[in-house]
């Protein structure tokens, strides 16, 4: 049995020392709760501060905005310490790291899709190793859409995508590793030059329902994480080529689909997503991750617009990728 010298008593800060003996113990959970109050504060201030993590040397800042929402994990980590110690003062900083969590991205845990919309569009990157490309092109036609973007394409994967797909979509064209797919006329096909070999491409879809649509299918270059950091100097050069692109195009009506090799927040693609709308964030479901297919854990396929009312959002199940299709549905 503990002496009254030796019985818990409560820190100064509210923290318990949870039967820990004596002075020694409530020093050991104020300490504790000290560094998990100010862990949490730094937590949340990384968070509402994303765009000004550093990107020097090896882009912690463009990893850190790709794996922005899984930052909620360390809240409920956070928590999780905060509950053991008893902590009041830590509880209170806890929970502000976990409103600023909620103010990023409480709104996409919400279903935002609507009905309407007269083009509905699809984006595939088909995997050019995918070794079913007939049991994709199966899936993708079965989503019914207007028009299809499809990225990675190889030379034998494309002419089975042009075959299988025929039916359903009679006016297509490929260039180099990127092709679209419309149950309507293409006009204005052409290359757009974002990287040395052709990765992107844009077409005027006429539709007889509404005004034409300038379709970009883009596929920026990979970026890897090793050692040596997040490396993506390719891809940011090919995002700066293709917002060079975009503000030269004269449609008052653009659709870009793709594989865009980094999420919406990351700052090295604000080029482009400065210019244009995620259909997924205004008028998505949940987070919509996409890579990889077997358990997405971030999104770097997307469709994005000017000019078009996004109305729903969603993913297609999964194929022999190991991306996700991802669908929207629009408004002219």
């Amino acid at each position: 049995m503990l002496s009254p010298t030796e019985a818990a008593v409560p820190a100064p800060d509210g923290t318990p020392d949870a039967g820990l003996p004596g002075p020694a113990g409530s020093a050991v959970r104020r300490r504790a709760a000290r560094w998990l109050t100010a862990g949490a504060v730094v937590w949340a201030a990384a968070m509402a501060l994303h765009a000004s993590v550093p990107n020097a040397g090896v882009n912690a800042g463009s990893l850190f905005q790709t794996l922005l929402p899984w930052t909620g994990l360390g809240v409920l980590l956070l928590f999780a310490l905060a509950a053991v110690l008893r902590s009041r003062i830590a509880a209170v900083a806890v929970l502000a790291s976990a409103v600023v969590w909620v103010t990023l991205f409480g709104g996409a845990l919400t279903d935002k899709r609507s009905g309407g919309g007269d083009l509905t569009v699809v984006s595939h990157n088909v995997d050019e190793g995918n070794t079913d490309p007939a049991g994709t092109a199966r899936v993708l036609a079965a989503a019914g859409a207007d028009v299809l973007a499809l990225e990675e394409l190889s030379d034998a994967s494309a002419a089975v995508y042009s075959r299988e797909l025929a039916a359903a979509y009679p006016h297509h064209a490929v260039i180099g590793g990127v092709g679209i797919w419309s149950r309507h006329p293409l006009a204005d096909v052409k290359a757009v030059p974002i990287m040395p070999w052709t990765r992107a491409m844009r077409a005027t879809v006429r539709t007889p329902e509404g005004p034409p649509v300038a379709v970009y299918a883009v596929h920026l270059a990979s970026v890897r994480v090793s050692a040596a950091g997040f490396t993506t100097g390719r891809r940011n050069d090919a995002a700066r080529e293709l917002a060079a692109a975009l503000r030269s195009e004269t449609a008052p009506r653009v659709v870009v689909l793709g594989d865009f090799n980094g999420a919406y927040r990351d700052r090295a693609l604000s080029p482009v997503t400065s210019r244009l709308r995620s259909v997924q964030g205004e008028a998505g479901a949940g987070l919509g991750f996409t890579w990889p297919a077997a358990f997405p854990v971030v999104r770097i396929d997307d469709v994005l617009v000017r000019g078009m009312t996004p109305r729903a959002a969603w993913t297609l199940p999964a194929t022999g990728s190991d991306h996700l299709p991802v669908a929207a549905r629009l408004s002219r």
